[in-house]
C-alpha cells in the first residue's frame, strides 16, 4: 500500500467515476484502474462497485475510506509541519446550520491563503456531520448535544469512535424576526407560540426528534414546517412569523440584522434544555494546524 494509492481511492470517492478521477489526478485510466485492483488484492476486499454510471463505494470501500483520509490527513500534517510539497492542502468542516460557524470559517480563510489552502463548509443534516467526521470527508464536526438526545447522539458517537468537545453551554431562545408580534416581549412562553408555525431544518431519512438542529424537538408544537436551508428559513420567519428554537448565539454579518433571539420562559409543563455546543473529531485525532485555528476562531467569536 502507498500513500499514492490512497490518493487514488480518496479521489474516486470524491470523483464518482475512474475517468473523472484520471483526469484530476493526471493519470491514465488503465494505470489508476490497475493500482486499485492491486490494492484490493493485497487488502483482500473490494472498494468499488464498477457500472455504467460511475462507482460506488462498497461496505468494505467506506470503511478503509475512512482509515484513508484519516492516514492521509495526518501525512498531510507532517508535510506541513516539514515543509514537503507544493500541493493544495484541504481543509473541511461539516456543520448543523449555525450562522457563529460560518462566521469563524470566514475569519479563518481571511487569515489565510486559498492559493495554498482548498477549503469546503458544509452545512447539513446532523446525521451527515457526523458521516462526514467518520469518513474524514471533513476533519470537523459542529453540533450540539442536551440531556434529551445524548442518549442516542452520544452511543453513535462512541460507536463511530468520536469525541465530543464541548465549547459553550447555552439556554434556549426564540429566534423570529423582529416584527414579528412577539419580538418585544422580554421572554416568550410556549402557549405564547401556539399560533405561529414552529421551523425546523429537515433531517431526511433519520427525522428522529433525537436528530433535530432545534433546542426542545420533543415540545408538541400545533404547527411546523420544515426547511433544508438556513436561507429558507429566515424567509419563512418573515413570511409566516415563524419562529425556531435556538441558542441565541446568531451573527447579524450573517443572518443579517432583520432577526432577534428572545429568551424561552420554561414554565412547569415546559421546563428549559441546556444546549452544550460543541464539535466532533476523530478519537485521538491530532487536529491541523488550520483545524486548530479555526477552533480558535470559534472560541473567540462564542466567548465575545
Amino acid at each position: 500500500m502507498t500513500i499514492q494509492q490512497l490518493r487514488y481511492i480518496i479521489t474516486i470517492a470524491e470523483q464518482g467515476s475512474f475517468n473523472k478521477a484520471s483526469e484530476v489526478l493526471y493519470v491514465s485510466q488503465p494505470s489508476l484502474t490497475e493500482s486499485v485492483r492491486d490494492l484490493e488484492n493485497e487488502l483482500g476486499i473490494t472498494i468499488f462497485l464498477r457500472s455504467g454510471r460511475g462507482v460506488s463505494l462498497t461496505g468494505d470501500g467506506v470503511e478503509f475510506l475512512g482509515y484513508a483520509r484519516e492516514a492521509f490527513h495526518q501525512i498531510e500534517n507532517i508535510r506541513e509541519r516539514y515543509g514537503e510539497g507544493d500541493r493544495k492542502k484541504k481543509f473541511g468542516v461539516t456543520t448543523q446550520h449555525y450562522s457563529f460557524a460560518v462566521k469563524s470559517f470566514v475569519e479563518l480563510v481571511n487569515k489565510l491563503s486559498t492559493d495554498e489552502y482548498e477549503f469546503a463548509i458544509r452545512e447539513s443534516r446532523t446525521q451527515q456531520v457526523i458521516d462526514d467526521v467518520v469518513s474524514m470527508k471533513s476533519e470537523i464536526g459542529i453540533l450540539y448535544l442536551s440531556d434529551f438526545n445524548t442518549p442516542v447522539i452520544g452511543k453513535l458517537l462512541r460507536s463511530n469512535k468520536l469525541e465530543f468537545h464541548e465549547l459553550i453551554a447555552c439556554e434556549a431562545y426564540v429566534y423570529l424576526w423582529k416584527g414579528h408580534p412577539l419580538a418585544q416581549n422580554p421572554s416568550i412562553r410556549f402557549d405564547e407560540l401556539a399560533q405561529y408555525p414552529c421551523l425546523s431544518f429537515e433531517q431526511g431519512g433519520n427525522g428522529s426528534m433525537y436528530f433535530a438542529e432545534e433546542i426542545l424537538a420533543s415540545y408538541p408544537y400545533p404547527r411546523t414546517i420544515k426547511a433544508t436551508d438556513r436561507a429558507t428559513m429566515l424567509n419563512l420567519m418573515i413570511g409566516l412569523n415563524g419562529f425556531t428554537l435556538c441558542s441565541g448565539i446568531i451573527s447579524e454579518e450573517i443572518n443579517g440584522s432583520d432577526y432577534i433571539a428572545v429568551p424561552f420562559a420554561p414554565d412547569s409543563e415546559h421546563p428549559g434544555c441546556t444546549m452544550r455546543i460543541g464539535y466532533i473529531t476523530k478519537k485521538n485525532l491530532r487536529l491541523s494546524r488550520v483545524g486548530k485555528m479555526y477552533i480558535e476562531e470559534l472560541e473567540r467569536y462564542l466567548k465575545s
